[in-house]
């Protein structure tokens, strides 16, 4: 049969044109879910999701990784997951643990199908094509809310309450002009903040890589920054932070040898431990600097009462469901803000704690550790080829290193990592950095150059 592309685009071209699309349906869909469910409702959000899933299995198969076997998923998620699914034995809320591993599973499958079929640059690229989608439209949707509706909006399946409307129930609250802070799409400053958080880590990276033109990385860094600017979320400019030293740690370590690594070790755990003490005892002043109590907006208390549940069921938790379903004991009247029910205990390591119990904690944290511990080594390891000399290192090979940290931090006051957009994340970088070694070297980059250095292919016409 003929070949029916067109000329100069071979079929396996357009094959990865078409996975490069469904890539970043997924990104959007699950980074943006809470804007997703605003805009179509639950019911279709539902479907929605079903078609994510459902794609994401039906290209694996198509595809058909030739690297893929199921021994080299990494065991501490298998242990994550069986875990949580033989918690529905014991769940104080059966059904919801059902659903809620369910969903879990699902998520997992998406991720390591992406993890698997795609190539590391083809993540960086498209997770930085989702995250200029979700944050252009919502600056532009935070633009026209303002322009036009100006008044805060509600989501147009929700019925507006009678009396005064919780703030939190807004999809935008009309604060572009006065400095924010914005929603977004996302219809969450904290959420929105981090998207903005994780484009400027990916938008930074394609610059500094030349991934992108310098036009085009320049704007999408500024609108990473004003993102961020706009949020104003304490806990996403503590984030900024840390991915910032741990860009500087990585920078480093560039530098020595892997034998002379000490110094450099020892000054990131003292900076660890320069960083509990003053989220213990210096709090106070340390959150006043940015603008919010010392308890972390009410956390502190949720804390407290998600403490006391835990040591109902220390060893094995209550059972397994994620987002808190908040219809039913012990989640049922557990803690409020703002006047409606909390969905999570804004904490990961808690939240693991308080569903599966300490068992879960010992499952979960090899997960994290040991991805932390890939990706650290990914981007710091110079790449070779053979028994020859090293080659330059590649800019690309930051990227995982930072937004584990990214989502490291942020599991301290939001339980994201175990959900939607967090959990696929850190699916994606454990699964990947477990089976694909490949290091990225300077001359593997597919750079963007100025249009004055591309030769022009020439033919000879005999």
């Amino acid at each position: 049969m003929a070949d029916k592309s067109p000329p100069g685009l071979a079929p396996s071209s357009k094959t990865r044109l078409g996975i490069s699309a469904w890539a970043i349906m997924v990104f959007v869909f699950l980074l943006g879910a809470n804007g997703v469910r605003n805009l179509v409702g639950l019911p279709t959000y539902f479907v929605l999701a079903g078609i994510v899933v459902v794609s994401s299995v039906w290209v694996f198969l198509v595809v058909r990784p030739e690297r893929y076997r199921w021994y080299r998923i990494p065991a501490p998620l298998y242990w994550f997951l069986g875990w949580a699914a033989l918690s529905i034995i014991w769940s104080a809320y059966r059904f919801e643990s059902v659903l809620g591993v369910f969903a879990q599973l699902a998520t997992t499958a998406v991720a390591i199908s992406l993890a698997f079929v795609l190539t590391w640059h083809e993540l960086l690229r498209t997770l930085a094509t989702a995250l200029r989608y979700l944050i252009g439209l919502s600056l532009l949707f935070e633009l026209w809310v303002s322009l036009f509706v100006r008044e805060p909006l509600m989501p147009w399946w929700l019925e507006q309450p009678e009396g005064q409307t919780l703030k939190i129930l807004f999809w935008s609250r009309d604060l572009l002009f006065s400095g924010g802070p914005i929603q977004g799409l996302v219809a969450s400053s904290v959420l929105f903040g981090f998207l903005g958080l994780l484009g400027l880590i990916v938008f930074g990276i394609q610059l500094r890589a030349t991934l992108v033109r310098p036009a085009v990385g320049w704007f999408w860094v500024g609108m990473a920054v004003l993102t961020l600017a706009l949020t104003r979320s304490a806990t996403v400019w503590v984030a900024l932070v840390a991915v910032m030293l741990a860009l500087g740690l990585a920078l480093w370590a560039r530098r020595l040898r892997a034998d002379r690594r000490a110094p450099l070790y020892l000054t990131a755990g003292a900076m660890i431990a320069v960083a509990v003490a003053l989220a213990i005892f210096a709090r106070d002043a340390l959150f006043g600097l940015l603008g919010k109590s010392s308890d972390m907006t009410g956390r502190a208390e949720t804390w407290e009462k998600v403490w006391e549940l835990v040591q109902q069921h220390p060893v094995v938790g209550w059972g397994w469901v994620s987002y808190w379903p908040t219809w039913v004991a012990p989640f049922e009247g557990l803690d409020t803000k703002a006047g409606l029910p909390v969905p999570s205990a804004h904490n990961a390591w808690l939240d693991v704690w308080f569903q599966l119990g300490i068992i879960g904690i010992l499952v979960f944290a090899p997960l994290v550790v040991l991805t932390l511990w890939r990706v650290w080594f990914r981007a710091v390891d110079q790449p070779r080829r053979g028994p020859g000399p090293a080659l330059p290192y590649a800019t690309s090979a930051l990227w995982p290193w930072l937004v584990i940290v990214a989502l490291l931090v942020q599991s301290i006051t939001e339980s994201r990592i175990l959900i939607e957009s967090g959990w696929l994340l850190l699916v994606i970088l454990a699964v990947k950095t477990r089976y694909d070694f490949e290091l990225p070297a300077l001359d593997t980059e597919p750079t963007k150059r100025p249009w004055r250095q591309v030769p022009i292919p020439r033919t000879d016409r005999g």
